[in-house]
């Protein structure tokens, strides 16, 4: 079963005192079973880099927009870097108070968004964070490791970058585009999964 939110934080909070952030560990271990498990029919061997990575998984009922769009998503590699000493140590002790340890990576959901959606659109905005959470590849594109062996990681951005009216005016000019028009034009292999939100991530990184 798709894990859903605590109903609690299923609706947006009308004041900011009411923010909430709340580890899910029904969520990893869902997206784990799911999506990086070999034997499950949704796995996925584009995200099999993360099967030994430590992930921290949050929801939150906090409202948030960017660039005139709505968030329910994002993809952050830990731990934590951009600000200042004091406010590093602080989100570097919240961090480890929630999980226990410093994961890689911290996914964190909208609750009110994924409460409303359907099993595909779900499953498309766990993937389309789980795709942002990426191993570095080195200088002849093979996958980086650290010096204990461990893969090194970054967020990665979009496959495709381009607005939907340049396309629409020149056509799919862009390689990456043009592949991301093939596949659209195919029949889904999952499913068809509409989400009317944004990615933190994607916002955070586009410029």
């Amino acid at each position: 079963m798709r894990p859903y939110p605590p109903e609690d934080l299923a609706t947006f909070s009308e004041i900011e005192m009411a923010d909430r952030f709340m580890p899910a560990p029904e969520v990893l271990d869902w997206l784990r079973d799911t999506f990086l498990d070999e034997g499950s029919e949704l796995f996925n061997v584009d995200h099999q880099h993360l099967r030994d990575a430590k992930l921290g998984v949050l929801w939150t009922n906090c409202d948030n927009s960017r660039a005139m769009r709505s968030v329910i998503g994002q993809a952050e590699l830990m731990p934590p870097m951009a600000m200042g000493k004091w406010q590093r140590a602080r989100a570097i002790q919240q961090v480890e108070e929630w999980f226990g340890d410093m994961p890689d990576f911290l996914i964190t959901f909208s609750a009110p968004a994924a409460h409303g959606m359907d099993d595909a659109s779900f499953c498309a905005l766990v993937e389309h964070e789980l795709y942002h959470c990426a191993q570095k590849m080195d200088q002849y594109g093979m996958p980086k490791f650290k010096e204990d062996g461990t893969p090194s990681f970054a967020i990665r951005g979009h496959d495709v970058e381009e607005f939907v009216g340049v396309v629409a005016r020149y056509g799919a000019i862009d390689p990456g585009v043009a592949a991301m028009v093939s596949v659209a034009n195919h029949k889904p292999l999952i499913g068809a999964a509409s989400i009317a939100g944004a990615c933190g991530t994607c916002l955070r990184t586009a410029a």
